[in-house]
């Protein structure tokens, strides 16, 4: 999803979600409860620290969550675009 359609689909400015990002701006309590609903995340899973996993456990979600979509090409195209950027940077 580009930054673009999540502020559509939370019904922001573009400009506003690139400033939540970058920390320039601070959303409200509406704001987080909108861009939460287009993630389909909870409060809890935003600010879990589920990277603190072992890199074993780690890995083996990653492996499930790819392989659940392995079918659908522009999801992993998505991911690849992910992991390829992570990877560069």
């Amino acid at each position: 999803m580009t930054q673009e359609q999540l502020a559509e689909m939370a019904n922001i400015s573009t400009r506003s979600l690139a400033g939540i990002e970058t920390g320039e701006n601070f959303m409200t309590a509406q704001t987080m409860e909108k861009i939460l609903e287009c993630l389909n995340i909870t409060v809890d899973e935003l600010f879990t620290a589920e990277h603190l996993k072992p890199t074993e456990d780690l890995i083996t979600e990653i492996d499930t969550i790819i392989n659940s979509v392995k079918n659908d090409r522009d999801k992993i195209e998505n991911i690849y675009k992910i992991v390829k950027a992570i990877v560069l940077t």
